[in-house]
């Protein structure tokens, strides 16, 4: 049976994953390479032992200690959670998220595991893709308007389940996840290179109003619009 070590250095060798554990006290007891290479630290040793909002900068920091006393204090998972996540230098990547409670012998939490997973681009020439293409386009090029899945996959003359598998196969997320990372990532540029306000944003990127923009975009990436705002560089 595989022990903790020997998992540890398993995922040490999956660039393209985040992995860790913590204890009751949302504290890294362990952590894949990856991470420390990303938050710029000289080894392991710089991160356990500390919390995300040690670790990482403000707000970001204190929205991932957030989720993890949703997970330790409340026992509830976290499954499949679409992140932006903004490392030192100012690189920055879409991933998928998972954590999960950690229990004793006696049902009781002692803390937590999870991953992030990195989103690759797609594959374009794929068979998979081509028969999304237009509905891919669609969500790209009108992410301002409603857009239903089941009438993308009608579109793409394909039931809504198998539309929702094709598209898992293809980005690794859902087509509702596709549709809020490309409206995020509009908001984005939007939030840095204009001067529009948040609901005339909010608008423009197919939020029904200011509130419901701010909830999608601090749960996705973090910030509030108006921190995000405020700290990106122009």
């Amino acid at each position: 049976m595989l022990d903790a070590a020997h998992l540890e250095a398993l995922f040490d060798g999956l660039p393209d994953l985040v992995f860790f554990v913590k204890n009751r006290r949302a504290e890294y007891v362990v952590v894949s390479q990856t991470l420390v290479e990303r938050l710029r630290k000289r080894g392991k040793h710089e991160l356990v032992g500390r919390r995300a909002d040690e670790v990482f900068p403000a707000p970001l920091g204190r929205s991932y200690r957030a989720q993890d006393e949703q997970v330790l204090e409340a026992g509830e998972p976290i499954r499949d959670q679409l992140e932006l996540h903004f490392y030192p230098g100012g690189r920055r990547g879409w991933c998928v998220t998972q954590k999960l409670p950690l229990r004793g012998r006696d049902g009781a939490i002692s803390g937590l595991y999870g991953f992030s997973r990195d989103l690759q681009a797609a594959n374009e020439r794929s068979a998979d893709f081509t028969q999304v293409a237009e509905a891919v386009h669609r969500i790209q090029t009108r992410y301002d308007e409603r857009v239903r899945v089941s009438e993308l996959a009608r579109r793409a003359g394909l039931s809504q389940y198998q539309f929702e598998q094709r598209m898992r196969r293809i980005f690794r997320i859902t087509a509702g996840q596709l549709i809020q990372k490309v409206r995020i990532d509009a908001a984005l540029h939007k939030l840095r290179d204009s001067d529009a306000s948040v609901a005339q944003i909010a608008s423009a990127c197919g939020y029904s109003d200011q509130s419901a923009f701010t909830r999608a975009f601090r749960q996705t990436v973090g910030y509030s619009p108006s921190e995000y705002r405020a700290t990106a560089p122009r």
